[in-house]
């Protein structure tokens, strides 16, 4: 089994419910066994203008899936509670990302893991922190803690919810 880093966000309808509700489904996916979760963090849209503050949050999972497979079923828990996609960056109402997967660096037409911008955005690294401060980039040879520790907050703001 492998363990995986995937990260949550919503910022469209109950942006809450839908970060419980993608866990719980992820948490079903065959081949998948949910270890934890980070506290959910209300967080202001980075590169973006004009859109309603975000709930972020990250899950540790093991699983015996390839990456590609994963991938294909967080694809699916997407489509399923209703995001389209048509432009990057738009509002959604759920986004799944493979943040990490064990140890592995890969480097493909639609999947980059480790994720390529989780180093400098704050709304991954404080959930990080959280659940895994000690793990190690495998190509920035950095942990969570240090990474979060060199992010600047350039307006990133972002507030722990209380449950």
């Amino acid at each position: 089994m492998t363990t995986v880093y995937i990260g949550i966000g919503s910022n469209l309808g109950d942006k809450h419910k839908n970060c419980l509700k993608a866990i719980e489904m992820i948490g079903q996916i065959s081949g998948c066994k949910l270890i934890e979760h980070s506290d959910l963090y209300l967080t202001k849209p980075v590169g973006v203008e004009d859109q309603d503050w975000y709930m972020n949050g990250v899950i540790t999972l093991q699983t015996d899936l390839s990456p590609q497979d994963l991938l294909k079923d967080l694809m699916s828990i997407e489509e399923e509670m209703g995001r389209i996609r048509r432009e990057r960056w738009e509002s959604r109402i759920i986004d799944l990302d493979i943040l990490f997967f064990g140890q592995e660096i890969i480097n493909e037409k639609h999947l980059t893991v480790p994720h390529p911008r989780l180093h400098s955005r704050r709304f991954v690294l404080v959930p990080m922190t959280q659940i895994a401060p000690d793990l190690t980039h495998p190509s920035l040879g950095l942990t969570m803690a240090e990474l979060l520790g060199k992010c600047p907050e350039d307006g990133q703001i972002v507030i722990p919810v209380k449950e």
